[in-house]
């Protein structure tokens, strides 16, 4: 969670992004690159956000390292964002990868709105994959190597917007690939005006049951709902639903459990 001056200049960043007009599939993938940079380099990242050194004299730097690598407009967003207030120096980086991510939505234009439900299906493949999820959990094989396979396995079946995140995931800066994904997802589904709420359930829910609970619950929170329901053999009966911080559990084992703590108590 940002805080202070990172929290500001991720929200200013945002509106410049969103008044740019970029080719923004080449623009998300020169704003990872420059966060990779940034992570890579802490002698860099630490000058870039130091509020003793002069704003224009950090912004020449960017230009000077970062030349023709990037272009005009990812290397303006740069400029702007070593100019401000930082909180923290990750915290550069990290909004500079979020900004790439909110990019490479937007380049999928009204396909956008899929994104989220296709990272989702990807951090569920994996989950069921045990030797997928110990290769890209693997030290010794590089973020190239594994991005590699992801392609080979997803680039089919995803919007390329999809597939660069997917990609992007694998670069270590989240920890594990799933947290990275989950984040993205979450990303794309504001990006796309909607809450994702994760739906336990003990089996799969039929179209019209997953069209009222949407209604339902976009009613209730003043939104559009995603949906991403994950089938769970440990619910019986009822639904668990999670909306960021928010947990409506309806189940009959945590009824179960609530009538035992009574007891108990």
């Amino acid at each position: 969670m940002l805080r202070g001056g990172s929290a500001e200049a991720q929200a200013d960043l945002v509106s410049e992004l969103e008044g740019s007009g970029a080719d923004d599939a080449k623009l998300g993938e020169e704003l990872f690159g420059v966060a990779t940079l940034l992570r890579a380099e802490p002698a860099l990242r630490r000058i870039a956000t130091d509020a003793s050194i002069e704003a224009d004299a950090k912004a020449g730097l960017a230009a000077d390292v970062l030349g023709d690598a990037v272009g005009e407009v990812a290397l303006g967003l740069v400029t702007s964002a070593v100019k401000r207030r930082w909180t923290a120096p990750r915290d550069l980086a990290d909004v500079l990868e979020h900004l790439g991510v909110l990019a490479s939505v937007r380049s999928a234009g009204d396909d956008g709105s899929k994104i989220s439900g296709e990272l989702f299906e990807v951090r569920q493949t994996i989950d069921e994959a045990e030797g997928l999820r110990s290769a890209l959990s693997d030290p010794s094989r590089s973020a190239v190597d594994k991005a590699a396979l992801l392609r080979g396995l997803f680039e089919s079946r995803l919007l390329p917007a999809t597939m660069l995140l997917v990609e992007q995931a694998v670069s270590g800066t989240h920890g594990a690939i799933d947290g990275a994904l989950e984040s993205y997802q979450h990303t794309a589904a504001h990006a796309a005006g909607e809450k994702i709420a994760t739906v336990h359930t003990a089996r799969e829910l039929s179209d019209g049951e997953r069209s009222r609970l949407s209604d339902a619950l976009g009613a209730q929170y003043d939104s559009a709902i995603h949906l991403q329901v994950v089938v769970d053999p440990e619910v019986v009966g009822g639904l668990r639903v999670q909306i960021g911080d928010d947990v409506i559990d309806g189940t009959v084992a945590s009824k179960l459990e609530d009538a035992q703590r009574r007891l108990v108590g």
